[in-house]
């Protein structure tokens, strides 16, 4: 199976229509955890009998357009949602169901054109306008324009639980945490375990899929596919002990980041504790992946340089000595200043001199901010490399390089689409990375990946003058983003396939290993 690329935000519930309206986060835990695929096949041969008969029947096109979703055939699902709207252009389950299916396929504009039409001719639609506002947080990082939507669907329902969850996405990037926490309590609260749908042939692995909603995930739609694994998603921040978790086959910490989302990383070890199945980077060792605690962790490691990285409040490095304070914890300028829990080189700069600092300070959200040793990690040819390798099952897996005349550096802004010599870099290092890194890196590697002890994960390095490991960053949170379907980076597609498919196999492996369903 080849994949295409998908870029994630926070992952935020679709609402589907299927038959009538299906809530995102259902009102109780049902205890039939997946429709088996016969009872649907079954289902879906008596409704194209009935269509034989009455072929122009609005609610039986809706029906097989619904059930060969269910099952997982996508392509005639697409056809048969067209038809019925080809005969019904306003059939309101159709637009957002073919939206969400287009939103899975990466056709966004086509996406936001059906909700938007659903919402033109039926306003007072709430998965219209929920199915909205996920698509333009996800795709189109308007906050503004997604709040709208949820706003709206509140006015018709107060008690409307995507609109409540959308907000407390929305309310906390615009800095309104207090708004946002009272949103998330109204999404969440007595309700904090939801299923995916599962849309396979045969019987499911189960996973069970802790999850902090108030941000720092690994995204895991790709991973798991929902012809091979029923999601159960749990809310860790509200999970309960006296709440009973549902039969599941393994566990999958996706709570990453442990500077943003330590309450949730502790809650997702509540979680596990109430369980004796086999569990996906352990929350034990996700809460030492910190910043701060990996600077220090890593150090000691022979073939390793790591940036001294430290926490200073937002009012010692405003106030008049500054320096001082910097000088006492080990900092010279250059510094680097990032705040907590951002990635991809948000909220992220490099501080040349004191003067800088106030104005550095001030363009930084948080009380607290990380300030961060510089590490010069450029070249003879004074470009800066910045190398990622994935961490699954307990091997590594080139990833990419990225090459840029820039200190800050990130795949998606390095010198990569249009430098054919840069191209030629990157495939050299997926094709030999032992060779391209030299023996002293990859010894550091093995050894940081051993003492992270995390089953999935990442780090992103350069290399100093001596072939040693100039630490980035590391972590449970590094997205594998799959190319697009341009003919350059054809390249890369084996590379990445290989780390899915390596996270297929430990997952299958790990779900065999750990026997029958738990509770």
């Amino acid at each position: 199976m080849i994949l295409e690329e998908t870029h994630g935000a926070e992952s935020l519930p679709t609402v589907r229509a299927f038959g009538s309206e299906t809530p995102a986060l259902p009102a109780a835990v049902s205890p039939v955890l997946v429709s088996p695929h016969g009872t649907v096949q079954l289902a879906l041969g008596a409704v194209e009998r009935r269509l034989a008969e009455r072929p122009s029947d609005a609610v039986l096109l809706f029906q097989r357009a619904c059930l060969l979703e269910q099952t997982g055939r996508k392509v005639e699902a697409l056809d048969a949602y067209k038809t019925l709207l080809d005969r019904e252009p306003l059939h309101v389950g159709a637009l957002n169901n073919l939206g969400n299916l287009l939103m899975s396929l990466r056709e966004m504009d086509a996406a936001e054109e059906l909700f938007r039409l659903a919402i033109a001719h039926h306003p007072a639609h709430l998965a219209s306008r929920a199915n909205l506002g996920n698509l333009l947080i996800k795709h189109r990082t308007d906050l503004e324009g997604a709040r709208e939507q949820f706003d709206a669907a509140l006015v018709v329902d107060a008690a409307y639980r995507p609109a409540h969850a959308g907000l407390s996405f929305v309310l906390g990037d615009l800095g309104e945490p207090e708004q946002a926490a009272w949103h998330r309590r109204k999404a969440f609260r007595d309700r904090c375990i939801v299923y995916a749908p599962y849309r396979g042939s045969e019987p499911p692995i189960v996973v069970l899929e802790l999850v902090s909603v108030t941000g720092g995930n690994f995204h895991t739609d790709v991973i798991l596919s929902d012809r091979v694994f029923q999601r159960i998603l749990v809310a860790v921040e509200y999970f309960t002990p006296e709440i009973v978790l549902p039969p599941h086959h393994l566990v999958l910490n996706a709570v990453g980041d442990v500077d943003c989302a330590e309450a949730a990383v502790a809650g997702a070890a509540a979680v596990v504790a109430h369980t004796t199945a086999p569990v996906i980077n352990a929350p034990a060792a996700v809460s030492q992946t910190g910043r701060c605690s990996i600077a220090e962790r890593l150090a000691a490691i022979p073939g390793v340089i790591t940036a001294k990285t430290v926490c200073l409040s937002r009012a010692a490095l405003l106030g008049a000595d500054a320096e001082r304070v910097l000088l006492e914890n080990g900092f010279a300028f250059p510094v680097l200043l990032r705040a907590l829990g951002f990635h991809g080189g948000d909220h992220f700069c490099r501080v040349a001199s004191l003067e800088e600092l106030p104005a550095a300070v001030e363009s930084l959200p948080g009380d607290e901010l990380l300030a961060i040793e510089y590490l010069d990690a450029r070249g003879a040819d004074g470009r800066s490399r910045k190398y990622r390798v994935m961490f699954v099952g307990g091997r590594l897996y080139p990833l990419h390089l990225a090459i840029s005349p820039n200190w800050k550096i990130h795949y998606f802004s390095a010198d990569m689409a249009e430098s054919a010599e840069n191209r030629a870099e990157d495939a050299r290092f997926l094709e030999d990375m032992a060779g391209v890194l030299g023996p002293t890196a990859m010894t550091a590697l093995e050894e940081i990946q051993r003492t992270l002890g995390l089953d999935y994960g990442g780090i992103d390095f350069g290399l100093n003058e001596r072939g040693e490991v100039l630490v980035f960053e590391a972590n449970a949170t590094m997205a594998v983003v799959i190319p697009d379907k341009d003919p350059r980076w054809d390249y890369r597609r084996g590379p990445v396939q290989a780390i899915y498919t390596a996270v297929w196999r430990m997952l299958g492996e790990r779900a065999r290993g750990g026997g029958s369903l738990r509770e």
